[in-house]
C-alpha cells in the first residue's frame, strides 16, 4: 500500500536512522523529512539516500503553524512519525523556553495540522509520537522498572516538555479520536550522534586526549539501546501498534556511567594501540548536574509480547560497531565539531 509519510527531525541522530530505514525498506512509500536544521540536524547523516526517488527533504519549523498547514495541504500526508525535539538536558536547564516551544508547541502544531487535514476520516491515518523514558522520573530501587503504567514524574525542563507533549497526543486521541501511538525509549547510542552526548563525546575526547568529564561519582545508571534497533522498533510500532497505546522500548542493558566509561576507555585504548589504562587517566570528576536522575530502566515486555520486537545486538557488539564508525568517520566528527556541517544544506538544496 502506498503511503505519504512525514518524519519530523529526520536529519537528527535517531530520525536519520528512521528515515533511512523507511526510504530503503518501503520503496512504495513517499518519505518526507522535515527538519529545521538546528545544531543537531545534519543532512550529512542521510546523504546516502538523498537522491532516492521516494525521498523529499523539507526545511521548516514545526512551531510555525502557517508553514505546517501549507505542507500538510500540499503533500496530503497519511502518517506522521514525530521525532523532532530539543533533547539535551543540560541545554534545557540553560534555556527551558526553547524546549517548551519545540517540544510542546511544536507537537501541538503538528497535531492541529493532522486534525485539519484528516478531519473525521481517520482511516489508514496515524500520528506516531516518539518520546523518552525520562518522563517517568528516576528509579531508586534495583528491582523497579519503567512500564507503560508508570506515573509521570519529570525532573528536568527537557523531560517536563516531553511529558507535556505526550499528554497532548493522548488528549487528541481521547478528545478527537485521532489515531495515535506513542513510544518511550531509553538512551540511544550509535552512528551519527551529535558529540554532546556521552558516548560520541568521550570517543572524540579520547581520540584527542582531552579530559573526560564525569558528573558526580558517575553512579547514574542508564539503559542503553543501539539506535538501529530503535529504528526497527519504530517501524514495527508504526505498522502494527494498537491505536491509543504506548510502547516502552529498552535495551535490557543497564550501565552505571562510570562503568560504561571504563569499558569505553578500554575499547579505545585497544583500537588506538595505546597502553591499557591510558584513556582512564583522562577521567575528570565534575560537579553533578542539577536534577540529575539516578536510574532509568525500561521494561520492554509489552513490545516483545505484543509486537515481537527485541534488541538484535548485545551491548559489547553494538559499542564496538559504534566506536569503529566514529574512528572511521573522523571527517564527519570534525565537520560536526567545527560547525562546517551546517553549510551542507546550502551546498545541496538551496538552489533546487
Amino acid at each position: 500500500m502506498s503511503k505519504r509519510i512525514l518524519i519530523t527531525g529526520g536529519a537528527g541522530f535517531i530520525g536519520s536512522h528512521v528515515v533511512r530505514l523507511f526510504v530503503n525498506k518501503y520503496p512504495n512509500y513517499t518519505i518526507f523529512n522535515l527538519d529545521k536544521l538546528t545544531y543537531a540536524g545534519n543532512l550529512e547523516n542521510i546523504k546516502d539516500i538523498e537522491q532516492k526517488e521516494n525521498y523529499t527533504f523539507l526545511k521548516g519549523d514545526i512551531t510555525d503553524p502557517i508553514y505546517i498547514q501549507e505542507i500538510f495541504q500540499k503533500y496530503q500526508f497519511d502518517g506522521v512519525i514525530h521525532l523532532a525535539a530539543e533533547s539535551h538536558v543540560d541545554r534545557s536547564i540553560t534555556n527551558p523556553m526553547e524546549f517548551i516551544m519545540t517540544n510542546i508547541v511544536g507537537t501541538a502544531t503538528l497535531l492541529n495540522a493532522s486534525k485539519a487535514l484528516w478531519k473525521d476520516n481517520f482511516k489508514d491515518k496515524l500520528f506516531y509520537h516518539v518520546s523518552t523514558d525520562e518522563v517517568y522520573g528516576s528509579l531508586h530501587n534495583d528491582n523497579e522498572f519503567f512500564t507503560e503504567q508508570t506515573h509521570y514524574d519529570p525532573q528536568s525542563p527537557y523531560s517536563a516538555s516531553k511529558a507535556s507533549s505526550d499528554h497532548f497526543v493522548r488528549a487528541y486521541h481521547n478528545t478527537y479520536k485521532m489515531p495515535v501511538v506513542l513510544s518511550n525509549c531509553s538512551n540511544n547510542y550509535g552512528q551519527n550522534q551529535f558529540p554532546e552526548k556521552l558516548i560520541p563525546l568521550f570517543i572524540n575526547n579520547i581520540r584527542n586526549n582531552k579530559p573526560l568529564p564525569v558528573y558526580g561519582k558517575g553512579e547514574n545508571i542508564r539503559d542503553w539501546l543501539y539506535v538501529v534497533d530503535h529504528a526497527r522498533a519504530i517501524d514495527v510500532i508504526f505498522h502494527q501498534g494498537k491505536l491509543g497505546e504506548t510502547y516502552n522500548i529498552g535495551g535490557h542493558n543497564e550501565w552505571t556511567n562510570i562503568d560504561l566509561i571504563h569499558l569505553l576507555c578500554k575499547i579505545m585504548d585497544k583500537k588506538l594501540n595505546r597502553p591499557e589504562g591510558t584513556s582512564q587517566k583522562l577521567i575528570t570528576y565534575v560537579q553533578d548536574r542539577a536534577g540529575h536522575d539516578l536510574r532509568y530502566a525500561i521494561d520492554a515486555t509489552k513490545i516483545k509480547n505484543k509486537l515481537g520486537w527485541e534488541p538484535s545486538l548485545q551491548f559489547d557488539e553494538g559499542l564496538n560497531i559504534t566506536v569503529d564508525w566514529y574512528l572511521e568517520n573522523t571527517e564527519w566528527l570534525e565537520s560536526v565539531t567545527s560547525g562546517n556541517y551546517q553549510n551542507y544544506y546550502e551546498q545541496q538544496y538551496a538552489n533546487k
